[in-house]
């Protein structure tokens, strides 16, 4: 899988993601051609510059000031009217949308009666929609970024003085993982936000992959003692099963009844644990007692501890990151001469996949029909490994 993480060390701009995309190979014409059929009084410029000794791109927009003010509907009739394929113009159209959701959420308002403001003028008009063509272009299967820093202090916007993140900026970044920074000035703009919340399906560390290209796009400003440069990395991901990231909740229990504990963890995979288990351990003074682990995503944290808290008599909770290996998924059926039974299938690039029949479907199956539990297993397997056009992957991924 092809990939391009966005390194956000100093932070995402409309104007650093052009340079980057440019600088990690993108065609220069292909943008500037895009931005002039939409029919704005302006320019799009690429030059090299040095941000804190470095080389990066900048992308400069030539364009006269305004006092109009657009709204989401005058932006995508003028996105409609370019040149932009299908797919640049949806996903442009999808950019603008959430830049409106957010302002409409801050303000309280209609999203169609949202005056796009400082977001709605030619030069972030020009960011976005070549923003758009540069993603598509850039020819990766997915975008992934690091936690975004938002910088201090306070910046002038169309309503006056906002202290950072602006309040459209912190809409945007909801569920967003962001990074320290003691940098007195806007480092993460409402455009910025826009364009990589919309793209990047994960925030966090660069994951494992091989390096095909490196773009690094300048902000406008330099920041010192820090090179104010977006770095792009586009690449190949070099493990052969996909990676992520959950989190282990344990606790050490040794004054509770075995049924008290196992009605917890059923508890805890009804509220969405990845899984629940329960190891024998000793404790001090050798008292023999259990460890409750979970597994589970970081969003569902707060209600399985809460779970923990309130079903068991533990005074603690340890908590950490775990990454994890996992074979691509998905959920897959069968027909057998017991009936359908469903499963899961599982498989690493370029190997054959395995399939594992569901317990409860097998378990149904063998009770209605009268017969052991094994016998109807090996028949799904059977079935499996015979082609039923039933066998294929399903449309549903499985996260577990």
């Amino acid at each position: 899988m092809r990939i391009g993480y966005f390194e956000c060390f100093s932070g995402i701009s409309g104007d650093m993601t052009l340079g980057a995309l440019v600088d990690a190979g993108v065609d220069p014409a292909a943008l500037q051609t895009a931005v002039a059929s939409l029919g704005l009084p302006c320019s799009l410029q690429f030059e090299t510059v040095r941000r804190a000794g470095f080389r990066a791109t900048y992308a400069r927009v030539e364009a006269p000031h305004e006092h109009a003010h657009r709204h989401l509907h005058h932006i995508e009739a003028m996105i409609d009217n370019s040149s932009l394929t299908p797919r640049q113009n949806e996903l442009a159209r999808r950019i603008f949308r959430r830049l409106g959701e957010a302002e409409a959420a801050v303000h309280g308002i209609d999203i169609q009666k949202i005056h796009f403001h400082e977001v709605g003028a030619v030069d972030s008009i020009v960011d976005i929609v070549g923003a758009a063509v540069g993603l598509d272009l850039l020819g990766v299967d997915r975008f992934e970024s690091s936690p975004l820093p938002t910088g201090r202090g306070s910046v002038r916007a169309a309503h006056g003085l906002m202290p950072i993140p602006a309040p459209g900026t912190a809409e945007l970044l909801k569920g967003v993982p962001l990074a320290a920074s003691a940098i007195e000035m806007e480092l993460t703009t409402p455009t910025g936000a826009a364009i990589v919340t919309t793209v990047a399906e994960s925030f966090g560390p660069l994951p494992a992959l091989t390096i095909e290209a490196i773009g690094l796009g300048a902000g406008t400003r330099d920041i010192p003692g820090q090179a104010n440069i977006l770095r792009l990395f586009v690449g190949r991901i070099s493990e052969p099963a996909a990676s992520d990231r959950v989190w282990v909740l344990e606790t050490n229990l040794d004054d509770l009844p075995g049924e008290v504990v196992g009605y917890a963890t059923t508890r805890l995979l009804a509220a969405g644990a990845l899984d629940a288990y329960v190891t024998p351990i000793f404790m001090k003074k050798n008292r023999p007692g259990v460890m409750v682990s979970v597994l589970c995503d970081e969003d569902k944290i707060p209600v399985l501890e809460e779970i923990l808290f309130r079903e068991t008599t533990t005074l603690g909770i340890r908590r950490y990151a775990v990454s994890r290996h996992k074979l691509k998924r998905r959920a897959a059926e069968v027909e057998t001469s017991f009936g359908p039974i469903k499963g899961k299938l599982g498989w690493i690039e370029g190997r054959p996949a395995t399939f594992s029949p569901e317990f409860d479907d097998c378990a149904r199956a063998a009770a209605t029909h009268g017969v052991p539990l094994r016998e109807v297993q090996d028949a799904a397997l059977a079935a499996y490994l015979a082609g039923s056009p039933d066998a294929s992957p399903g449309a549903e991924a499985l996260d577990r």
